[in-house]
């Protein structure tokens, strides 16, 4: 009876030890997971900020307009969009890609009559959307004047656009301002047109160029 009893508690600590062994790689696995819990985030941190890449100042955005925007109809504080002309890039890779979308203002718009001495015209691009993300940006004004009565000459602030235009004025009038103002789009920013009251007209699909006055981070 004794030895069976001898045996039987043998037994039940060979099973307590066997349990025992079987539990403690579980333990070990699941201390290992929490640790790489703990890391991930920190991975995750430097992955992030290794895919972003920040334009400086003074880069330039081309900006097709998606609408026509006059000095006859335009007023301050007027909205607009259109769709980024051509990709910008910085230590070689492609940044704001073409075909982003974007978004301005109207800062500024004085038809003929309302100004002293022509008309006048300012829009400012005030954000675009790079892979679903939206970022503000400050930029110089894209601007635009026509002089009044007897001078049919124009000039422009804007890229090709004002070197556009003052060949058209120096050619003579209103064609020629017209006609410079093309010239200004092939040079890679797109001129005003001109009405024959000698409003402002910026075409739907013109191209207009704007400088930024602060860097903007940009996620890849």
């Amino acid at each position: 009876m004794r030895l069976r009893l001898w045996c039987l508690l043998i037994l039940i600590a060979a099973l307590a030890a066997t349990l025992g062994c079987g539990n403690k790689p579980s333990e070990e696995q699941q201390s290992s997971d929490n640790m790489n819990e703990g890391k991930s985030p920190s991975l995750m941190q430097r992955m992030t900020g290794a895919s972003k890449a920040t334009l400086p100042q003074g880069t330039i955005i081309t900006v097709r307009l998606g609408e026509t925007i006059s000095t006859k109809t335009a007023k301050a504080g007027d909205s607009f969009t259109g769709t980024v002309a051509e990709p910008v890039s910085e230590g070689g890779k492609v940044v704001i890609p073409e075909g982003s979308s974007a978004e301005g203002t109207v800062a500024d718009s004085k038809g003929m009559g309302h100004f002293k001495g022509g008309a006048l015209l300012k829009i400012v691009l005030t954000s675009i959307t790079v892979k679903g993300n939206n970022y503000q940006v400050q930029a110089s004004a894209n601007s635009h004047f026509a002089k009044g009565k007897g001078k049919r000459s124009a000039v422009m602030i804007g890229g090709g656009a004002g070197l556009g235009a003052l060949i058209g004025g120096l050619a003579g009038g209103g064609k020629g301002a017209a006609i410079g103002a093309a010239a200004g789009a092939g040079a890679g920013t797109a001129g005003a047109a001109f009405t024959g009251n000698k409003e402002i007209v910026l075409p739907a699909e013109s191209a207009v160029s704007f400088k930024l006055l602060q860097p903007v981070e940009i996620k890849m």
